[in-house]
């Protein structure tokens, strides 16, 4: 067994070994269906970078154009994203679940047909289309169903979605290589879509809720939504980038499609491991700053090994950079929740983060195309994200638990404040 395939074992990230002992069955199988969905959101994305040599031959794209096969689907997450509360009141989040997945296995099956570039950067905006809608409105549909459970379904979520993005990178070349197609390497992904249409079925048909008495607007007018945006953007460019560029940087070293697609699905089980594991660890005190910063701090261990020494050991560099890339991602998703009690409201201020954040991070794998298009290297794209990191670990120190009512000007609705699971105690 190589050492890709160690990491990428299922065992890491089995939702199994968080559910308490006393879930119901019904709640067990919603935790079941999180899990399959937050799979399916990321493989479309991770399945290009061990192909993009390939389709760029076939296809006649640059540096820059290969960008867009990111850029376009995170601008689609960041601008759908505002439109979760929306999505939730008219479609309600279930039917809204069921249509995003449905778009994603649309767009994923017609990777096979497209004849040139374009066409299949339509494609990936049909792809990114659909995980908006998804991703717009299930934060929201966990805080409801797990309430006291939050941060580690938000785990479970967060990791599985990783998990996918390493299934996705380690598939893609295998299933090109067997099948003679790089087109039957991206379509792929539209068989488990397909299965998680029919596994959402499952999930609760929506309750009837009041309106939230916060609405977007409101939302928007609070700087710390906004700050959320910003920390949530700079860390998810940098798995943008890492996703996109990864593989080619170290094709460009001599690596194959297969090594290089299987030392970013080993990067993207690190990000599965720690997007579990760390959200588990924070949820035992309220603030979730520490593990924030550990995270952080790995990112720029990480993208400080990408740039200096790249060939001393790439695994250990994919697994650092990962597990901080994954670890942030699920923190900051558990933090934007931390903020607000009700169900509703803390949904549409985690689809107001995902979207401004989303719209940020699709600009950095552009940015990185372009510094290597300047300086015929990757080194100034990792070093560019070293910096974003920094920064990020700068701004968090803002994201103190007893001052969330006060940055989201609840101190009026001290019913509505802000009020954090308690933490249960291990069973002896």
């Amino acid at each position: 067994m190589t050492q890709a395939e160690r990491v990428l074992q299922p065992a890491h990230i089995t939702p199994a070994h968080i559910t308490p002992a006393h879930i119901t069955p019904a709640k067990s199988l919603l935790l079941g269906v999180v899990a399959i969905v937050g799979l399916n959101l990321r493989p479309f994305l991770t399945a290009v970078g061990p192909l993009a040599s390939r389709m760029s031959e076939a296809t006649g794209l640059d540096h820059q154009s290969m960008a867009l096969f990111t850029l376009v689907p995170m601008l689609l997450m960041g601008f759908f994203a505002f439109s979760g509360p929306f999505l939730q009141r008219a479609l309600g989040a279930r039917l809204a679940v069921l249509s995003g997945l449905a778009v994603l296995c649309l767009g994923s099956a017609l990777r096979l047909f497209p004849s040139d570039g374009a066409a299949l950067i339509g494609t990936a905006a049909l792809c990114g289309l659909g995980v908006a809608v998804v991703q717009a409105v299930f934060p929201g549909v966990i805080k409801e169903q797990f309430p006291t459970r939050t941060p580690l379904v938000m785990g479970v979520y967060s990791s599985m979605m990783m998990g996918g993005g390493a299934v996705g990178a380690q598939l893609s070349p295998i299933i090109a290589d067997a099948s003679g197609s790089w087109r039957a390497g991206l379509a792929w992904v539209a068989l488990p879509a397909a299965l998680a249409v029919a596994a959402t079925v499952a999930l609760p048909r929506d309750r009837t809720h009041g309106s939230a008495t916060l609405g977007v607007s409101t939302l928007l007018r609070r700087p710390r939504t906004w700050l959320l945006m910003a920390c949530f953007g700079l860390v998810n460019g940098g798995y943008a980038s890492v996703v996109a560029w990864l593989a080619p940087y170290y094709q460009t070293l001599g690596w194959t499609s297969a090594g290089s697609g299987g030392l970013l699905a080993v990067m993207a089980a690190s990000q599965a491991v720690a997007a579990l594991a760390l959200p588990a660890l924070a949820a035992r005190r309220e603030d979730r700053r520490p593990w924030l910063w550990v995270a952080l701090l790995m990112q720029v261990a990480g993208f400080g090994g990408l740039v200096f020494w790249p060939q001393f050991s790439p695994v250990a560099w994919a697994v650092i950079v990962g597990a901080g890339l994954g670890g942030c991602f699920a923190l900051f998703m558990v933090v934007a929740l931390d903020h607000l009690q009700d169900p509703i409201e803390a949904g549409a201020l985690s689809a107001l983060m995902q979207g401004g954040g989303f719209m940020i991070a699709a600009i950095p794998p552009w940015i990185v195309a372009a510094l290597h298009d300047q300086t015929g290297g990757f080194a100034a794209g990792w070093l560019f994200h070293l910096g974003c990191a920094a920064i990020v670990a700068m701004l968090a120190v803002r994201f103190v638990p007893s001052g969330y009512a006060r940055a989201m000007n609840m101190s009026a609705r001290p019913e509505a404040a802000r009020t954090l699971p308690a933490v249960s105690k291990p069973a002896s």
